[in-house]
């Protein structure tokens, strides 16, 4: 971590009379002036937080939610749902606090986390570090101009967070091809994580039920992976006892919907969710999720499912 603090600086900051600010930094510690730690901080639309290169054991809450953050004019926007990501805000997401500058810190009063001193250092043209001496952890957050933002890359990359943005997933459809299987019997799914990971639950209800009105008959550990060859892929494995090592295809057909396909059986199944949760507004009901450090699992599978005329 941080302990010794670079005292040179170089900043080049270009003005024009568009919106557009580029600015030149080099790899140094920020501290000329809080005016220049800003303008670092406003040169771009949003800036993704790489969760996987986090420096350090400890734990800025905010940051570890958020998939992108921005600094507008005094006010902190972040990105914290897949949900939505893209259109809500105009792609920068929800308000989530105020900040001001000072030489080469960025004050942060956060609504739900309160106040941050973090250290902003420039690794290089595009990518920031932002240092927490309180819990000895860096963030690094490369910076991007809305129109060049890749929000479906984002999605498909944590699509497993997608999965729990919703109180519960209902079945809405089963094909009629394909073989009988006992998962044809579960009407909903709920997918959590935990202080021991990730897990899911499942029930075989009826269909038309409210998230609370659910009782749930089963629960277990499941995962999400990446397939190698085959970026646009992802699968789904529910550890049901009685399926054994099994695993579903994961398609999403918008914010609200998603196709599991049994390659085994060849069914294809359509959940809708339930009961939407935007993290950190004040009545969220899980202020402290936050994302994994770890990027996830391989499969080494091939895609099964037809392709559609």
């Amino acid at each position: 971590m941080r302990t010794i603090q670079l005292l040179a600086v170089i900043l080049l900051v270009g003005f024009t009379t568009s919106c557009t600010r580029e600015v030149l930094v080099q790899d140094t510690y920020i501290e000329a002036s809080a005016l220049n730690t800003r303008q670092v901080l406003e040169s771009y639309d949003l800036w993704y937080v790489d969760i996987t290169a986090t420096q350090g054991n400890g734990s800025v809450p905010f940051l570890d939610r958020a998939f992108t953050v921005t600094f507008d004019r005094g006010v902190l926007m972040a990105n914290n749902n897949l949900v939505g990501i893209g259109k809500t805000g105009g792609g920068l997401g929800i308000d989530v606090g105020n900040y001001a500058t000072l030489r080469g810190i960025v004050e942060i009063a956060h609504d739900v986390d309160g106040s941050w001193l973090l250290e902003v250092f420039a690794v290089n043209g595009n990518t920031i570090e932002l240092y927490s001496a309180a819990t000895d952890t860096s963030y690094f957050l490369k910076g991007y101009q809305r129109a060049a933002f890749d929000y479906d890359g984002l999605f498909l990359d944590n699509i497993h967070y997608f999965l729990q943005e919703y109180d519960a997933w209902e079945k809405v459809y089963t094909s009629q091809e394909g073989a009988f299987t006992e998962f044809d019997e579960e009407n909903y799914l709920q997918f959590l994580s935990g202080e021991q990971g990730d897990f899911f639950r499942s029930s075989v209800d009826g269909p038309g039920l409210g998230p609370g009105e659910i009782i749930w008959d089963y629960e277990g550990d499941y995962g999400v992976f990446n397939i190698p060859g085959d970026p646009g892929l992802k699968t789904l494995t529910l550890d049901y006892d009685y399926m054994g090592e099994d695993y579903f295809e994961l398609y999403v057909i918008n914010d609200q919907t998603i196709e599991l396909y049994h390659p085994e059986s060849g069914t294809v199944y359509e959940f809708r969710g339930r009961g939407f949760v935007q993290y950190l507004k004040s009545a969220s009901p899980d202020p402290g999720k936050k994302r994994s450090r770890e990027k996830l699992p391989e499969m080494n599978v091939e895609r099964k499912r037809p392709v559609k005329e």
